[in-house]
């Protein structure tokens, strides 16, 4: 019975695919990187920046979203306050015009700006590339040798981006797995890359001792 653990995780996965797919045609901008349950348990973050994350990747959409409305597709994904945008726009004035808006967003550090000048894409594209997410996410899931919620996985156009605070170790393994996956044409890295050092705890603080109250 072994054998059919994958095929639910990749189910589940497609699944979740498909949802995103059909909301991701009803907004200019779309907002990525979605906090999965359980996933503030091994994100490398803390609490507070997944929060700021989330909060940077709602009002660039929405500035974003009142400045272009219909004509420009553009995704926003944040991770440690460092933002990717993705998606099409119509001019390279338009391109330069998000990411302005995104660089003025309070909490960002800087901008990956990875917009293309061209038509939007159809929704045959985005539910196909929405698919190549959950695969990605399904193959690291079912990895032993690399934890894929440390992951945010972000497709367009074939294009793969990893984002996360990772060492070169995982970060190797992971475009090795995004490589691997059906229609993948390029896996780009906009990762934080870490020493192992970097990632142990800090030693914990020697409690003060209690002073004596004086004699009287």
């Amino acid at each position: 019975m072994k054998h059919k653990r994958p095929v639910r995780r990749l189910a589940g996965a497609l699944a979740v695919a498909a949802i995103a797919a059909a909301l991701g045609g009803c907004a200019a901008a779309v907002v990525g990187g979605a906090v999965a349950t359980g996933m503030v348990a091994t994100d490398r973050r803390s609490t507070g920046a997944q929060l700021d994350d989330q909060n940077i990747e709602l009002r660039a959409a929405s500035s974003l979203s009142g400045t272009f409305g219909d004509r420009a597709h553009i995704n926003v994904t944040s991770f440690n306050a460092k933002v990717l945008i993705t998606g099409e726009v119509a001019t390279e004035a338009d391109k330069q015009q998000a990411f302005q808006i995104v660089s003025q967003v309070q909490g960002v550090r800087s901008v990956v700006n990875e917009l293309a000048v061209m038509p939007v894409t159809s929704l045959s594209q985005r539910s196909s590339d929405s698919l190549i997410t959950a695969k990605v996410k399904a193959s690291m899931v079912d990895a032993s040798d690399v934890f894929g919620t440390l992951f945010k996985v972000v497709t367009e156009r074939n294009t793969v981006y990893l984002m996360g605070r990772v060492t070169q170790v995982e970060a190797n393994r992971a475009t090795e797995i995004a490589r691997s996956v059906s229609g993948v044409q390029r896996v780009v890295r906009v990762l934080e890359i870490v020493t192992e050092a970097e990632l142990k705890p800090p030693p914990p603080t020697p409690a003060t001792p209690a002073s004596s109250a004086p004699k009287s």
